[in-house]
Formats: structure tokens, C-alpha cells, sequence
């Protein structure tokens, strides 16, 4: 019985880009890839554009292969990008200044690790 189903439509995260597609993560076993054939029908100019490592996208399913965990994806003709909520981000009383207080000894203590 498979997990994903062919056309079905659900999210996952990028997590690599190639000259040739993008690399998307479902969940902790199936991982795919977007061919660049299935990004658009028109000519892709810098597949860097498309997605951004680590941004979670809506994918089509083209295909699934249960035994290896790989999906063969699209985002042709699919509103592939999440809306990204508005956060608002309100300054402290104290702004920068713990960062500016902690960065050096954030460094120290991960170079003593390495």
C-alpha cells in the first residue's frame, strides 16, 4: 500500500538544488526529486530561483516507490509556494545589545567544540 498517491498534492521541504532539479524531503523516509522538466513549461533560466533550500513547498505527485522511498515530483501548473505569514517582530527594550554581549562567547564555545 503506498503512502503517496500519483496527483496527490502535498507539502514537503527543499533541500537541495541542481542544475538539472530540486530535491525535496516529504517526511523522515520519502524524498524526491522535481526534474526540471517539471518545473515549467517554459524554458527554467536559473533553477536557483525557483526554491530556496530549506523552504517548504507544495509538490504534485508524479510517481512512488515504496521499496526505495523516492517520489518523482512536480510543480508544474501548481501553486508550489507557502504563503509566509506576516511576523511581526517587536524590539526589546534592550534591542542588539545581548547579542552583541553573548556573540563572542557563542563563538568561543563553538570553536572549543570543533
Amino acid at each position: 500500500m503506498s503512502k503517496y498517491y500519483k496527483d496527490e498534492i502535498v507539502e514537503g521541504c527543499v533541500t537541495g538544488v541542481e542544475s538539472y532539479g530540486i530535491f525535496v524531503t516529504l517526511d523522515e523516509y520519502y524524498s524526491g526529486l522535481i526534474h526540471i522538466s517539471e518545473i515549467s513549461d517554459g524554458f527554467v533560466r536559473d533553477i536557483n530561483k525557483v526554491a530556496d533550500i530549506g523552504e517548504t513547498i507544495r509538490v504534485r505527485v508524479l510517481d512512488s516507490d515504496d521499496d526505495t522511498f523516492h517520489v518523482k515530483l512536480s510543480i508544474k501548473n501548481l501553486n508550489y509556494r507557502m504563503k509566509r505569514k506576516n511576523i511581526k517582530i517587536e524590539e526589546t527594550i534592550h534591542g542588539f545589545v545581548t547579542l552583541k554581549d553573548n556573540l563572542p562567547k557563542w563563538i568561543e564555545q563553538k570553536n572549543e567544540k570543533n
